[in-house]
C-alpha cells in the first residue's frame, strides 16, 4: 500500500552524507556503554585485567540472567569507569587483532523461514541483539513472553542524517533476508516493510514481507506513523517494531554464528568538512577519535550519538545502537535586538522572520544556540501542525505535567513513542522539552499499568 503523509517538516540541514562506504582502520580500543539499555540491573562479570574474545559475556541484567551484553572485540579489559551510585558507564577493552571469536548458534540460508522462535529468541537475548526489537506500547525491549500481532521493519527513517537504509542493507543482501525470514518465525501475523517512495533495489527486492512505501515530511519515517496508518493498536495490542539496519546484523548473527565485528556509520552536519560527510565501516563499539582525526571542522562542535532531533551528546566509542554521528557547531552568538530585527539569515517555522517568506535554495547551516530559554508553556496549536498523528499535542503534554494518566491513555499517548515529537521540541516557543516529558509520561504508566 502507499501513504502520503502531509503534516511534519523537513529541514534543510547542511551537512547532508554521500552514500559511499569508506573503511576505517581497526581501532586499539573498543567500549560498552550499560547505561544505554534502559532498565539494565547490571552485575559485572569480567574485571580490569581479564582477557576476553569477541561476543565474551561482560555484564547480565540480575532480573534476566539470560539477557547478557557481551565484548564487540577480542583483547583485554583495561577500563571499567563507574558514576553515580557506582552504576559502571562504560567498559573500555585494548584490542588484540588475533583473539578469536565466541560462537554461537549457526544456521544456513535455507533454515531462517523454519528455526523455532524461542531458538531464535534464546540467542538474541543471549547476545543482547534483542535490544534491537522494541515492542509498543512504550517502545521498551521486546518481551519474550509476548505474542506480538505483528512486526513493522522500519526501513525508511526520515530523521536527519541517519545511516541510510539502502547503503547498509545493500552491503549484505543475503544478511538482510535472513533477518526479515527470521522476523517471520516470531509472529503469527504479518512482517510489514515500510520503504520511502524512492527505495532501492535491495529494499524493494526483498521477499517474504509485506511492503508499504510512504512519503512525506519527517516524521513520515517514524514508526508510530506506519503502525497508525497499516495496523492501528489497541491498548491491549502488542507490536514489534525494527529498523532495517538493525536486521542486517541480526541476520549476520545467526549466519554466521559470530556478533559482528563491523557496522557501518554515518557521518554528516554542518561541522564535517564536506569531502568527509559520507558512511563508514567501523569496528562494533570503536573508538571514534580516529573517524574524527582531519573530518572535523576546527571550530567548538558538539557531536551528537544519531540525529539532532533525538540523539545523545558526549561521543567516545560507538554505541550498541549508533547508526549515526552528527556534529554541528557550538553556537554562542548573542543577536542584537533578537526577534525584532527582520532577520533575513534567521531560521524560522513560525514565519517570524523575513527569510521564512523569501525563496531559499541553501541548506541551513544551524548550530546549537535555542534563541531563548525554557518558559510558560503557552496554547499556541504549532505542536498540531507537524504532528501527522491524530493526537492534540498541547492538551496531552499538560496531563502528563498534571500526573493523569487516564487522561494522557485516552488522548493516545500509548500510540507514540517520545521521537515523535522531535518535530515538537524543535519549534517550541516554550522552549519545552516535549520528549522528555512524553518519555516519563510512558514510564509512570508502565509503573502504574494499563
Amino acid at each position: 500500500m502507499d501513504f502520503k503523509i502531509k503534516k511534519g517538516f523537513d529541514i534543510k540541514l547542511a551537512g547532508k552524507p554521500a552514500t559511499d562506504v569508506i573503511e576505517i582502520v581497526a581501532p586499539e580500543t573498543v567500549a560498552m556503554f550499560p547505561l544505554e539499555f534502559a532498565g539494565f540491573r547490571q552485575r559485572l562479570k569480567v574485571s580490569e585485567g581479564d582477557s576476553v574474545l569477541r561476543g565474551s559475556e561482560l555484564m547480565e541484567d540480575k532480573a534476566n540472567q539470560a539477557f547478557k551484553l557481551r565484548a564487540p572485540a577480542g583483547g583485554k579489559v583495561t577500563e571499567v569507569v563507574r558514576g553515580a551510585r557506582r552504576f559502571v558507564e562504560k567498559i573500555v577493552i585494548t584490542v588484540d587483532p588475533n583473539a578469536k571469536a565466541e560462537q554461537f548458534q549457526k544456521f544456513a540460508v535455507d533454515q531462517m523461514t523454519s528455526i523455532e522462535s524461542s531458538v531464535i529468541l534464546d540467542q538474541l537475548t543471549t547476545t543482547g541483539y534483542l535490544s534491537y526489537i522494541r515492542q509498543r506500547p512504550f517502545s521498551d525491549m521486546a518481551d519474550v513472553a509476548a505474542k506480538p500481532k505483528s512486526i513493522f521493519v522500519n526501513a525508511m527513517n526520515t530523521g536527519l542524517f541517519l545511516a541510510d537504509t539502502e547503503t547498509v542493507t545493500s552491503s549484505d543482501p543475503t544478511a538482510f533476508q535472513a533477518g526479515i525470514d527470521l522476523m517471520t518465525c516470531l509472529t503469527e501475523g504479518k512482517v510489514h516493510l515500510c520503504v520511502g517512495k524512492n527505495a532501492g533495489n535491495t529494499l524493494n527486492g526483498v521477499g517474504n514481507v509485506t511492503r508499504h512505501t510512504f512519503e512525506g515530511p519527517h516524521p513520515a519515517g517514524n514508526s508510530s506513523i506506519h503502525i497508525d496508518r497499516v495496523d492501528p493498536m489497541s491498548p491491549t495490542d502488542i507490536v514489534w517494531t525494527v529498523k532495517a539496519v538493525d536486521l542486517v546484523y541480526i541476520g549476520r548473527l545467526f549466519l554466521d554464528g559470530t556478533l559482528p565485528d563491523t557496522r557501518i556509520v554515518s557521518l554528516g552536519g554542518p561541522s564535517v568538512k564536506t569531502d568527509k560527510q559520507s558512511h563508514y565501516r567501523v569496528s562494533a563499539g570503536a573508538d571514534l577519535t580516529p573517524l574524527f582525526d582531519e573530518r572535523i571542522s576546527d571550530c567548538e562542535n558538539r557531536i551528537i550519538n544519531g540525529d539532532v532531533f533525538s540523539g545523545t551528546c558526549g561521543v567516545s566509542h560507538l554505541a550498541f545502537h549508533q547508526s549515526a554521528i552528527t556534529v554541528i557547531p557550538v553556537d554562542r552568538e548573542r543577536h542584537m535586538l533578537g526577534w525584532t530585527m527582520p532577520g533575513f539569515r534567521q531560521f524560522s517555522l513560525s514565519r517570524l522572520f523575513a527569510s521564512s517568506w523569501l525563496p531559499r535554495n541553501l541548506p541551513w547551516n544551524l548550530g546549537t544556540s535555542m534563541h531563548g530559554e525554557e518558559r510558560a508553556m503557552v496554547l499556541s496549536g504549532n505542536y498540531d501542525k507537524v504532528m501527522p498523528l491524530n493526537i492534540l499535542v498541547d492538551y496531552l503534554v499538560r496531563a502528563v505535567l498534571a500526573n493523569d494518566t487516564d487522561e494522557a491513555i485516552s488522548l493516545g499517548i500509548l500510540e507514540t513513542a517520545p521521537e515523535d515529537f522531535a518535530l515538537c521540541d524543535f519549534i517550541c516557543p516554550s522552549k519545552i522539552e516535549v520528549q522528555e516529558i512524553i518519555r516519563d509520561g510512558l514510564n509512570q504508566i508502565k509503573e502504574e499499568g494499563i
